[in-house]
């Protein structure tokens, strides 16, 4: 099949520099537009994704993000809220990034384009074939991505990409294929727009979907989220209250006792 980086096609708006902020805006919004509607054509291989995630985590398994750059930053981002949100340890989702943890602040030098390392750093995490690896790239041509991505599934590993160009060869690499087509951003080339947007998109959905089926939701609400403000003691509170019937005094001296609202139902259901 031919591959195109229609993430590089050439902008459908000129002479931006000459718009007014209101125009400029206006654009953007517009082009934002088509993110929701590329997203949801990809929904079937969401699933299949999901599907495959949960049982194996249901098993003990981990699911790997691996990206560089605008994508690496966002599979990190994604990882580092499943604790705080659902009450997870932070090994059950892990976000890699092309260069490290110094690559989320400044750009590291050549960093994606070693084919090797991507794979060498899931290795140091004892990766095997109850895990998931999901390779993020919204052109679809990330050597550090590809990589890990064909060494993963040469070992039976469940591996997933999520791309913005259709036919890619990062796509090419897993078994399973998300592709976001949003075509080309309004500033040329800057995928950090609406390719960031659909992804990061699409990492919420894996993830919270997953985590609902793991039982980590009750309802609508997030039961086992770690107590890290006092916003959330109150929200938390609340959640007891309503359940209960409880005053707030006691549903807050409940809550801080068992550590999460999930903790405190169950103690007092017993």
């Amino acid at each position: 099949m031919s591959f195109t980086k229609i993430t590089e096609q050439p902008s459908h708006y000129n002479d931006l520099e000459k718009k007014s902020i209101n125009e400029i805006l206006t654009g953007i919004n517009q082009e934002d537009h088509k993110v929701a509607a590329a997203v949801k054509r990809t929904l079937p291989e969401i699933e299949k994704l999901v599907e495959g995630i949960v049982d194996r985590m249901q098993r003990g398994g981990r699911l790997f993000y691996i990206g560089a750059g605008s994508s690496g930053r966002l599979g990190v981002l994604d990882a580092s809220e499943i604790p705080p949100t659902f009450g997870m340890p932070d090994s059950y989702v892990i976000g890699l990034i092309a260069g490290g943890d110094s690559a989320l602040r400044n750009p590291v030098e050549a960093a994606e384009d070693d084919s090797n390392k991507g794979w060498e750093e899931l290795t140091m995490h004892n990766i095997n074939r109850d895990d998931i690896v999901v390779g993020i790239a919204a052109s679809g041509t990330t050597p550090y991505v590809m990589g890990a991505l064909k060494r993963a599934r040469e070992k039976g590993i469940l591996t997933a990409a999520i791309c913005c160009n259709p036919h890619s060869p990062v796509a090419a690499e897993a078994e399973i294929k998300i592709e976001p087509i949003v075509g080309p951003e309004y500033v040329t080339g800057s995928t950090r727009m609406k390719a960031g947007t659909a992804q990061k998109i699409i990492l919420n959905m894996i993830t919270t979907s997953t985590m609902i089926k793991l039982g980590r939701v009750k309802g609508n609400r997030m039961v086992n989220m770690q107590l890290t403000n006092q916003k959330l003691v109150e929200r938390g509170t609340r959640m007891i209250m309503e359940e209960l019937g409880l005053p707030f005094e006691q549903s807050k001296n409940l809550l801080l006792l068992h550590g999460s609202v999930k903790g405190a139902l169950e103690r007092m259901k017993k």
